[in-house]
Order: structure tokens, then C-alpha cells, then sequence
């Protein structure tokens, strides 16, 4: 009688005490995981994860499906396994006779070319406001600070004024001019040759113009953490400037200018409001144009099948490069200081 009556506060404790055991696995001090707080904990992932898997098992499941309809019900698995759509997005992706390989050089070439010139120049510009006093400094830093308050699509228009005045002209008779600082003679227009608007040149360097502001700032603030001992010892060595920053500023950064990059390169292969204002030959489109005129004027017209095999097609290099730069990112986005 009195061991059951001894037992029985153990009971009814019983499911406290496994709701509240420790699953944190650390020893000694450190924070504690209650097990209901993991089971929460796991339960809202589950639910994150179900939230990013849903468009993305919907996606894929219509690219592998030999119809080009919408499937009248939710499909989140494939039923069939057909790779018909990928073929017909490689063979021909629209009725525009541009090759799918020449889409993937436009889009590489605007995309890998701007996140380099953009580091390059940035990573200059962050060295000098981290490092050199000199006048107006501060005013300079708000300065390019500004363009990122103000919203994308409201810098295209001057942009487009800006490099639509850049133009290669045949005058005639064999005489030419670079517009706007030379012109064909009075009362005759001339034949453009070459728009600088018109180009993938062209675009990229809207893009930089629009990348340089973030770029700067996420560098100034990491050369910010390197320490000037390093350069001073440098100086001793009998290093000079260049050197200085070449062979040793670079170097330490390089985790935060691979971050740098692949995030500006994302919104670059990305990007499309600027290339669809910009450009208007068929052989300058890039991946996301294309993806874009495979929508037809009524939702039933759309072949969502290769619609779907196109956008997967489009998010695979970014997955590729996040995969192979994984670590570089991450230690990018985590480090605060540099290593000894």
C-alpha cells in the first residue's frame, strides 16, 4: 500500500519529465532543449519544409509530363517520366530562331562578366573608404548609399535615355560618327550601326551601375575587420601599395567576395525587367526573356510542360554554383574576424 502510493507520484510525473529531458546533448554548462521545445522546433522545419517543396514537386512534376495542358488536379509526384519538354526547350525554345545555346551564353556572359567587373571595381572603392581619410568621405559613402533606397525601376528610365545616346551612325559616303560626340553633317540623319542600349554591353553596364552601391558596402564593412597590423607589417617587408592589397588585403577577402558575387549573380541571371526594356533583338535575349515569351496572351495557351522544363533549366546553374561555393559562402556570411 504505501509502495503504490509511493509510485504513483512518479506516474503522473512521468510524461513531464520526458516532455522536459534535455536533447540539447551538451555537458556541463550550456543551454538546455526541452524535448517538447525540439518536437516544436522540428514540427515548424516540417512545416517550412513542406511550404519550399510544394511549387517546387509541382514544377517538376509537370516538366516531366508528356502534355502540354495544366493538370486539372494537384499533382505534387510525377506520374509518368517523360523527357519530351527538356528535349523541345533545347531543340527550340520559341518560335524566335535563336538556339537554346546561344539564350545560355547571353545569360552567362551578362551574368558572369557584370558580378566580375562589379567586385573588381567595388572591391577598389570599399579599400579606399576603409582605409583613406579623405575629404568629403562620409558625404561620399551616403552618397553611394543612396541609390539603394530608391526603387530599381525608376533608375531605368534615365538609364535608358543615358545609353540610348550612345550610338555608332553610318553617315553615308563612307564617313561615320560616334554619337553624341560626333554627328553627321546638317539635314542628314545616318544609319545606326551600333546602339549601345541595344546590346548585351549595353545592359551590363546598367547592371554594374545598379550593383557597385550593395557591392561597396558589403565590402567596406568586412575590409573593416581586417586588421591594419597586417598591412603595416607588409610595409615593413618593403611591400608597396599594390602589393599590399593584392597579395594580402585580397586574399582575406576572398570568402566575402565570393559571397558578393554569387548574391549579385543571382539577381543578374535573374534579372529581367532591364534586359526586356533595353534590348530588342531576338539574338541578345537572355534566359529569363525567353521564359517570358513562352507565356501566351490566355492562361490555356501556355505549354506548361515546357514552360516548367525551361524554369528548371533556368535555376539550375544558381543551384550548381551555390552547391560548389557552399563553404566559401558560408564562412562569407559567418566570419566577423580574420583567422591568425
Amino acid at each position: 500500500m504505501t509502495t503504490q502510493a509511493y509510485d504513483e507520484p512518479k506516474r503522473k510525473n512521468f510524461l513531464i519529465r520526458f516532455l522536459t529531458m534535455d536533447t540539447s546533448g551538451s555537458k556541463g554548462v550550456g543551454r538546455k532543449l526541452p524535448l517538447w521545445r525540439q518536437l516544436l522546433i522540428q514540427f515548424l522545419c516540417l512545416i517550412i519544409f513542406a511550404e519550399v517543396m510544394f511549387p517546387i514537386m509541382y514544377v517538376i512534376t509537370m516538366s516531366l509530363s508528356s502534355k502540354s495542358e495544366r493538370p486539372s488536379s494537384l499533382q505534387l509526384f510525377p506520374t509518368e517520366f517523360s523527357l519530351t519538354a527538356f528535349k523541345q526547350v533545347i531543340d527550340r525554345p520559341t518560335a524566335n530562331p535563336v538556339t537554346f545555346l546561344t539564350l545560355l551564353k547571353n545569360s552567362f556572359l551578362l551574368s558572369f562578366s557584370v558580378g566580375i567587373l562589379a567586385i573588381l571595381i567595388a572591391v577598389s572603392a570599399a579599400y579606399a573608404f576603409s582605409r583613406f581619410n579623405f575629404p568629403m568621405r562620409a558625404v561620399l559613402m551616403v552618397l553611394v548609399f543612396v541609390p539603394l533606397l530608391m526603387p530599381a525601376v525608376g533608375l531605368m528610365t534615365p538609364l535608358f535615355l543615358l545609353l540610348n545616346s550612345f550610338k555608332y551612325v553610318d553617315c553615308g559616303g563612307g564617313v561615320h560618327a560616334i554619337q553624341p560626340f560626333m554627328s553627321c553633317a546638317a539635314g542628314v540623319t545616318g544609319k545606326a550601326i551600333f546602339n549601345l542600349r541595344d546590346s548585351l554591353f549595353g545592359v551590363g553596364v546598367a547592371l554594374i551601375s545598379g550593383a557597385l552601391p550593395f557591392a561597396v558596402w558589403n565590402l567596406k564593412g568586412y575590409l573593416d575587420t581586417i586588421p591594419r597590423e597586417l598591412e603595416e607589417a607588409g610595409k615593413i617587408d618593403g611591400a608597396d601599395s599594390n602589393q599590399i592589397f593584392w597579395k594580402i588585403v585580397l586574399p582575406l577577402a576572398v570568402p566575402q567576395l565570393v559571397v558578393t558575387f554569387f548574391l549579385g549573380f543571382i539577381g543578374y541571371w535573374q534579372e529581367f525587367a532591364m534586359p526586356w526594356l533595353f534590348l530588342t533583338q531576338p539574338k541578345d535575349y537572355t534566359l529569363s526573356m525567353t521564359l517570358y515569351n513562352m507565356v501566351g496572351q490566355y492562361a490555356t495557351s501556355i505549354p506548361w510542360n515546357t514552360f516548367s522544363a525551361f524554369a528548371i533549366i533556368v535555376a539550375f546553374p544558381v543551384a550548381v554554383i551555390y552547391i560548389i561555393l557552399q563553404k566559401q559562402i558560408v564562412s562569407g556570411l559567418t566570419l566577423g574576424s580574420v583567422k591568425g
